[in-house]
C-alpha cells in the first residue's frame, strides 16, 4: 500500500513539474515527516528546484501545492517550514488497498533471469556456522527478489578440485593409509550419529596439523592437487567420491532450513570442458592479459589488479614490471582461482559460447529437482546461465578476487555485464564466550573476557551447522515441553523446530552485512527483544484472538469494516501504516542488498502489535463496529507479519 501510494505521488508530481516548469526529473526524493501527525510523505524537491527556477523554495512549494490538483489516494498537501511539502493520505482509501486479497502477492516472474550464487561450501567437510550466514542471506535475498517478480536461478558453486578436497584425500591416503574402498564403506555406513562429513571435518583438522610437522608433507598436497585436476587416477576418483558424498550432506543440512538450489556447477567441469581455454583466448585477443617477461611474475600471464594505478615513469624511474599485477596463469601453466572464476562468470552471462552437461542430482520432498554439472548429461534439462544480473554471496575477504573478475569482464568490452555483477559481501560469524561454553568448548579465562571468539575449522575449533541446529532445537524443545505438555510429542517437536529455525535465521539477518556477528544461543532464542521468537510470538498472539473468538482471521478481512476509527486514534493509524510498508521494505532490501531492513521491520511491526494487544481489550469490546475494526486490525498485522517472516524463511508456529 505505502509503496503504491509513493509511486502514485511521485508520478503525479513529476508530471506536474514537467507541465508547469518544463523540467524532467530523473527521480523524485520522497521522505517521511518526523511524525505521522504531519503527514505520511514529505517532498523536499522545492530546495532542488530553487536554483533552476531562481525562486525561494517556499514559493515553489506553494505553487506546487496550489497547482497539483487531486491525487488519487491523497487527502491534501501542505507547505511546511522553508519549503517542504507534506502529503496526507486518504486513510480509508489506503486501508482498503491493504485489505485487498492481492496485497503483497508475488508479481508474475519476468523473462530476464537473475542469478544468485550462495553457500558455495568447499565439499571437504561438514558445513559450519559461517556457512549458515551465507546461505541464509542468499536464500532470503532470493525470496525478496522473487516476491518482486524477478525470475531467479539459485546456484551453489562446488570447488571439487581445490586444495581443501585434496587435503582430505591426503588424509585418507597418508594418515589413515587407506584406499578408495575405505571411503566407499564409510559413506555406505554413514548414519545420523556418525555422518560422513563429520569424519571429514576431523580428518581435515588432523591433516592441517600434519602439514605443520614437515615441509615434505606439503609436497604430497601439491602432488595430490595436481592428480585431482588432471583426473583419471586414484586420487581423482577418491576426491570425486568424497566431494559428492559431502555435497549431499550439505544439501541435507540446508534443507533443514528450507534452503534449496537449482544448479550445482562444479569446478571439475570448468576444467575438463575447457571453459578456461575459451576465456583465455578472449582475454589475450582483447589485451586483458599480457605475458610478463621480467620481475617476480616472469613467465606468468597477468592482468592489471583492480583499483591500482600505473606507476609514474620518469627518466629517474624507468618503466618496469608491474609488481602489483594479478597472476592469472602461473609460470608452470596452472590457472589461478581467479582465472577459472572469470571463465565461469563469462558462462553465467552467456558469453563463453559453451555450456555444461547436466544431470539430475538431488530431489527435494516437494519435487524440486537440483541439477549438477557434468561433462555430458541428460538431453532434456532446464537452461542455466545467460542471465541479466549476478549476485554472488561471498564474504568480504573475497573482495579483491571479485573485483578482478569484474575488471576482466569490463576489459573484454562487456560493460553492461560488469555493471550487473554484484558482490553481495558480508562479515564473519564468531561465538560469544558464553555460547562457546554452552556448546561444550573449553574457553580460557582470557577468552571469556572477549566480546567474541573466532572459529576455525582448520584448527578444529568450529561449530558444525547441524550441531548448532540440534542445540537450538533441543533448547526450544525444553521450553515448548514445559509450556504445552498436553500436545503430542510430534507437534511439540515441530513447534520447537520452527522456533529454533526462526531464531537462527532472524539472528543471522538482523545485523547488517558489514557487521561481525557474535552468535549466542540464549540471545537468539529469547522471547523478548529483537529476536525471531519475539516476532513469531506476535503472530501466535493474534492467532489466539481469533481462536478464542471462534473466527477465521482470513475470512474477517473479506467483510465490510467501518474505517472511521483510523481518524480517531493515531496509534491505530500508525499500525495500519506500518503494516502497509512491506512492499516498500522489500524494494529497499533489494536496492541495497540488505535483508536486515526486513528483520528490523518485522521487529517494529511486532512491537507495535504487542502495544496494540495490551492497550485494546478486543474480545470484550462492547461497541460491535469498533470490535470488528480491532479484529480486522489484528488480522491485517498478522497477515503482513507472516508474509514478512516468510520472506526471511521463518514459519509461524501455532503455539509458543
Amino acid at each position: 500500500m505505502y509503496l503504491e501510494l509513493e509511486q502514485q505521488l511521485s508520478r503525479h508530481v513529476r508530471e506536474f513539474i514537467k507541465r508547469q516548469y518544463e523540467l524532467d526529473l530523473d527521480r523524485l526524493v520522497v521522505d517521511q515527516p518526523p511524525n505521522v501527525g504531519l503527514g505520511e510523505f514529505a517532498l523536499p524537491l522545492s530546495f532542488e528546484l530553487a536554483k533552476k527556477l531562481r525562486k525561494p523554495p517556499r514559493k515553489i512549494a506553494e505553487e506546487i501545492v496550489a497547482g497539483l490538483g487531486a491525487v488519487p489516494g491523497f487527502e491534501k498537501f501542505e507547505v511546511a517550514g522553508a519549503g517542504y511539502i507534506n502529503a496526507r493520505v486518504d486513510r480509508a482509501a489506503a486501508a482498503r488497498m491493504l485489505l485487498k486479497p492481492s496485497a503483497m502477492k508475488a508479481a508474475p516472474a519476468k523473462a530476464e533471469k537473475i542469478l544468485v550464487e550462495h553457500t558455495s561450501i568447499n565439499p571437504n567437510k561438514a558445513a559450519h556456522i559461517g556457512h549458515l550466514r551465507n546461505s541464509i542471506l542468499g536464500d532470503t535475498f532470493v525470496r525478496l527478489l522473487r516476491s518482486s517478480g524477478a525470475h531467479v536461478d539459485i546456484q551453489n558453486y562446488i570447488d571439487n578440485t581445490g586444495v581443501q578436497v585434496a587435503d582430505v584425500v591426503v588424509g585418507v591416503l597418508y594418515l589413515e593409509k587407506k584406499d578408495k574402498s575405505f571411503i566407499e564403506e564409510l559413506i555406505m555406513n554413514s548414519t545420523a550419529a556418525q555422518p560422513f562429513d563429520y569424519y571429514c571435518w576431523d580428518l581435515y583438522a588432523r591433516v592441517s596439523q600434519w602439514y605443520e610437522e614437515s615441509k615434505d608433507n606439503l609436497k604430497l598436497r601439491l602432488q595430490t592437487l595436481h592428480d585431482i585436476e588432471q583426473g583419471g587416477n586414484e586420487a581423482a576418483a577418491m576426491g570425486k567420491l568424497i566431494a559428492t558424498a559431502v555435497i549431499r550432506r550439505h544439501l541435507e543440512t540446508m534443507q533443514r532450513l528450507d534452503i534449496q538450489y537449482d544448479f550445482l556447477p562444479q569446478e571439475s567441469e570448468i576444467l575438463h570442458l575447457h571453459f578456461w581455454d575459451l576465456a583465455f583466448e578472449q582475454m589475450k585477443q582483447k589485451g586483458v592479459l599480457y605475458f610478463e617477461t621480467e620481475g617476480k611474475n616472469k613467465g606468468c600471464w597477468v592482468m592489471k589488479r583492480a583499483g591500482t594505478k600505473p606507476a609514474e615513469v620518469t627518466e629517474e624511474v624507468p618503466a618496469g614490471p608491474d609488481e602489483d599485477a594479478k597472476v592469472i596463469v602461473r609460470s608452470n601453466n596452472t590457472v589461478t582461482y581467479v582465472g577459472k572464476d572469470i571463465a565461469y562468470h563469462l558462462w553465467k552471462f552467456g558469453l563463453l559460447g559453451k555450456d555444461f552437461g547436466y544431470r539430475k542430482f538431488y530431489l527435494y520432498p516437494d519435487g524440486h529437482q537440483v541439477w549438477i554439472s557434468a561433462e555430458s548429461g541428460d538431453a532434456d534439462h532446464p537452461h542455466f546461465g545467460g542471465v541479466r544480473a549476478i549476485y554472488n554471496v561471498i564474504d568480504s575477504r573475497q573482495a579483491d578476487p571479485q573485483n578482478n573478475v569484474i575488471e576482466a569482464i569490463r576489459g573484454l568490452g562487456y560493460t553492461e555485464q560488469a555493471e550487473n555483477y554484484h558482490h553481495f559481501s558480508y562479515e564473519m560469524v564468531a561465538l560469544t564466550p558464553r555460547c562457546a561454553m554452552d556448546l561444550g568448548y573449553n574457553v580460557s579465562e582470557e577468552d571469556q573476557k572477549r566480546s567474541y571468539i573466532e572459529v576455525s575449522g582448520r584448527k578444529g575449533f568450529g561449530v558444525k551447522a547441524d550441531d548448532l541446529l540440534d542445540s537450538l532445537i533441543g533448547a526450544a524443545q525444553k521450553e515448548v515441553d514445559s509450556r504445552h505438555p498436553e500436545m503430542p510429542e510430534s507437534e511439540r517437536r515441530d513447534t520447537a523446530t520452527q522456533i529454533a529455525i526462526g531464531a537462527l535465521r532472524y539472528f543471522m539477518l538482523k545485523f547488517t552485512k558489514g557487521t561481525v556477528i557474535a552468535f549466542d544461543l540464549k540471545d537468539a532464542l529469547s522471547f523478548e527483544g529483537e529476536t525471531g521468537p519475539y516476532a513469531q510470538y506476535a503472530i501466535v498472539r493474534a492467532t489466539n484472538i481469533f481462536r478464542k473468538a471462534g473466527l477465521s482471521a482470513e475470512e474477517i478481512l473479506s467483510g465490510e469494516t467501518d474505517l472511521r476509527f483510523l481518524n480517531e486514534d493515531p496509534e491505530l493509524w500508525e499500525i495500519w501504516l506500518r503494516a502497509g510498508q512491506l512492499s516498500h521494505i522489500v524494494r529497499q532490501c533489494i536496492a541495497t542488498t540488505e535483508p536486515a531492513y526486513a528483520a528490523k521491520y518485522a521487529f517494529q511491526l511486532a512491537q507495535q502489535f504487542n502495544n496494540f494487544y495490551h492497550r485494546h481489550h478486543i474480545l470484550t469490546e462492547t461497541d460491535e463496529a469498533r470490535k470488528r475494526f480491532l479484529l480486522v486490525t489484528a488480522a491485517v498485522v498478522r497477515r503482513v507479519l507472516m508474509q514478512c517472516l516468510d520472506l526471511m524463511g521463518i514459519a509461524a508456529p501455532n503455539v509458543m
